[in-house]
């Protein structure tokens, strides 16, 4: 049995039990934040520590069927502890699998909320109107998924759909289910307003990051510029007559946020910030990938439409995912937010890639 495997089911039963301690005693609602800090800990290693305590036990269950052989009085008792011990070490061997899937392999941000970033970009109105049926597909998906979602911030076109729309979508795992949408989408159809039926080719952009917690990304406030301003619709129209929209610059990364979705400046300034919590916890992972050596294009790209990671061919009916070489006929399916055959395939890509990188011997 992999050492590995064993020491760490241990160390994930021990530390479980301390946090089900700690938030069973009360002295912990004192301090909020700790009381947060913990229960999400707590929620994220229970299925871990569930497969660990069941894994512990069928290696004891192994170890005392084999104690039990050479006390056998008959041959057949013999091959009956024999039995019972290579049945408990299938199951072992069975739960290292998802031990090491769950505790191992897995991305710690996979349980996390996540932030969509849609924009519109190659394509002026239809790559604005394709943008808005990303949104609308997303959306569905969530739905479909028992997942919550919003809109944090949003800048409609004046011909429909969006140049830019950020949503937030909650559930239990929904990084884990949407991480792998972030990139340049590609549209081949034929605009409403193309009088000659001829195909256009557009794109939208998608970033996906995974919501951060205010534990997680401290923002020093002196280093906020705050700025607040008018909403405004599409093609620039006032729609509010207070000053509620707010524009937050993070001034040591050159970050900025705008918000003016809510009708309160006061709501406007916590989406801002909330969704500049995400993009800081994004960038940190990104610079952590690059230090490891795992360099790779950032999320949104140039937008052009050479950089692509999914066509969606209306003509034909059909969408290819160009990682995983990927091709289904059903559309319109698709759009109304059937993604699982995409979900599923590309999180195998996921570990097939990780594997390869654990038997070359690079970080994973």
């Amino acid at each position: 049995m992999d050492e590995q495997v064993v020491k760490l089911a241990r160390e994930t039963v021990a530390r479980y039990r301390e946090l089900t301690e700690e938030l069973s005693d009360p002295a912990i609602f004192n301090d909020q934040r700790r009381y947060a800090e913990v229960a999400r800990e707590h929620a994220r290693m229970r299925r871990g520590a569930e497969l660990s305590e069941r894994f512990l036990e069928a290696l004891r269950e192994e170890r005392e069927a084999r104690e039990l052989i050479p006390t056998a009085e008959s041959a057949e008792e013999r091959e009956f502890f024999a039995e019972e011990a290579r049945e408990a070490g299938r199951r072992a061997g069975e739960l290292a699998e998802e031990i090491r899937s769950e505790l191992i392999d897995r991305d710690p941000n996979d349980d996390k909320d996540v932030i969509l970033e849609i924009r519109a970009g190659a394509g002026g109105d239809e790559a604005a109107l394709f943008a808005g049926d990303l949104y609308e597909m997303y959306a569905r998906y969530a739905d479909r998924l028992g997942f919550r979602h919003r809109v944090l911030d949003s800048s409609p076109a004046e011909v429909g759909g969006y140049k830019e729309i950020i949503v937030e979508i909650e559930g239990d795992g929904a990084y884990s289910v949407f991480k792998h949408e972030g990139g340049t989408h590609r549209v081949q159809r034929v605009p409403k307003t193309e009088s000659q039926g001829r195909i256009h080719t557009s794109t939208a952009t998608v970033a996906v990051l995974p919501e951060a917690e205010e534990v997680e990304v401290e923002i020093n406030p002196n280093d906020l510029e705050i700025d607040v301003y008018r909403s405004s619709g599409p093609g620039g129209q006032s729609v509010n007559t207070t000053d509620s929209a707010v524009r937050i610059t993070h001034k040591p990364t050159g970050l900025v946020v705008t918000c003016q979705n809510e009708k309160s400046q006061l709501q406007n300034k916590e989406q801002a910030l909330r969704i500049l919590r995400s993009r800081l916890l994004e960038r940190e992972m990104r610079e952590r990938r690059e230090r490891e050596g795992q360099m790779r294009l950032a999320q949104f790209g140039s937008g052009d439409r050479s950089a692509k990671i999914r066509t969606y061919n209306f003509p034909q009916g059909r969408i290819t995912d160009h990682r995983v070489g990927l091709t289904v006929h059903n559309l319109e399916a698709v759009l109304g937010g059937e993604l699982e055959e995409f979900t599923k395939a590309l999180a195998a890509k996921e570990r097939a890639d990780r594997l390869a990188a654990e038997a070359a011997g690079s970080p994973g």
